[in-house]
């Protein structure tokens, strides 16, 4: 070990801290004392305060329980996420994305849709580009949306907002015409229309059999907290996860948009640059997502005592009408049965699959290096430094 390398309690049990400086751990341990009294004192304050604040909630008549809902039959459920990783090459980058759309438990009446989960990848070499990240990870998500859209199931869970597709879409919408040197852009550019058809569906969530509703795992969102009046530094799910008992639910209210001063929602999909041979469909599509966004509700739900509480994002559609939440709420509670994971069964499946999408890059790049060794004529060492890699950067 280098000399003024950690050592001491944490030299034997650990690696969390074997390449810091002992100097610098040293300095963050002490001051974790006073972050840890400030954690304190919040956790006893919201303690305290539960009782008082729990009161307020009910009688506000924003809590309901499950069993007021009904109890339709148990949906089919899946599950969808993507991941990206670029592998940055000394003469190009390789990049990946994956989506994988995953079953839920399946209930004991039921048949099993699928017998394995379903995916779609893209893989490319890329020449060196600051934007490249911006167009595969709509890429990525583009991709979600359309395979959990052609799903055969009842209850469809995206892993993150509702919002998310539309800050992503417009970030590539902006970047993607300019570079066309980019497979990614190509595929984006390609693709946007079915992308967008695909997210506006979801938004809409029309059709009985199916209920699309998204999941996200953080949010700092706060349409409760604000009206009850709850400290700023408190959001929604942490604080209603204290306050809630398993099983109950708030009353689906609509979503918080950003707004300007004369109270439009500022929500925007700039399809100015597209081509001309997409542009007319894709602006209509995008002003009917921007409109049916404003539609969104927002519920919280406990489902099992060891669970937070779950925002789930659902359509105007899904939300006015008794029977269709209700199959929301029984196919979430179907799927947290275990303490084990803190999130419905099948998006804990599918994002432990794509998180492994960067450690399978290194693999993709062993693979290609090999290969391009076998046919390139001129000396072997020019191949391992082209293709030598200096940091991978991945999303989701």
């Amino acid at each position: 070990m280098g000399e003024g390398m950690t050592t001491g309690p944490f030299a034997g049990g650990s690696d969390a801290f074997a390449d810091l400086p002992s100097a610098l751990v040293d300095d963050v341990l002490a001051r974790t004392t006073d972050i840890a009294m400030n954690l304190v004192t919040s956790f006893q304050d919201a303690k305290d305060k539960r009782a008082e604040r729990r009161a307020r909630l009910v009688d506000s008549g924003m809590v309901i329980t499950e069993s007021s809902l009904g109890h339709p039959p148990h949906p089919t459920t899946c599950a969808t996420d993507g991941s990206y990783a670029i592998d940055r090459l000394l003469a190009r980058d390789l990049v990946a994305a994956a989506a994988v759309a995953v079953e839920g438990l399946t209930p004991p009446s039921e048949e099993r849709h699928w017998d394995r989960p379903h995916h779609s990848t893209f893989l490319a070499a890329e020449p060196h580009h600051r934007d490249t990240s911006t167009v595969l990870r709509a890429v990525m998500l583009g991709e979600e949306l359309r395979l959990i859209t052609k799903a055969p199931h009842d209850l469809l869970m995206l892993d993150g907002t509702m919002t998310l597709p539309l800050i992503y879409f417009n970030q590539a919408l902006n970047k993607a015409p300019l570079v066309p040197g980019l497979q990614c852009a190509q595929e984006f550019v390609t693709n946007v229309q079915s992308y967008l058809e695909a997210y506006l569906s979801i938004l809409r969530s029309k059709r009985s059999d199916k209920h699309f509703v998204a999941l996200p795992k953080y949010s700092s969102r706060r349409e409760v907290g604000r009206q009850l009046g709850w400290p700023e530094g408190y959001d929604d799910r942490g604080m209603l996860t204290l306050l809630l008992n398993s099983g109950e639910l708030t009353k689906p209210r609509e979503l918080e948009h950003p707004r300007n001063l004369d109270g439009k929602i500022t929500w925007h999909l700039d399809t100015g640059r597209l081509p001309e041979k997409v542009r007319a469909p894709a602006k209509e599509l995008a002003d009917e997502i921007v409109r049916t966004l404003g539609l969104l509700h927002v519920t919280y739900y406990k489902p099992q005592e060891w669970l937070p509480a779950l925002r789930i994002e659902m359509s105007q559609s899904i939300a006015s009408n008794k029977h269709r939440l209700a199959t929301v709420i029984q196919g979430v509670k179907h799927q947290t049965i275990t303490p084990s994971m803190l999130e419905p069964y099948p998006i804990y499946l599918a994002d432990r699959m794509v998180k492994a999408l960067r450690r399978g890059v290194k693999g993709f790049r062993q693979v290609a290096t090999q290969r391009v060794s076998e046919g390139y004529k001129g000396d072997i060492g020019d191949v391992f430094f082209a293709l030598h890699a200096y940091r991978t950067d991945s999303g989701r």
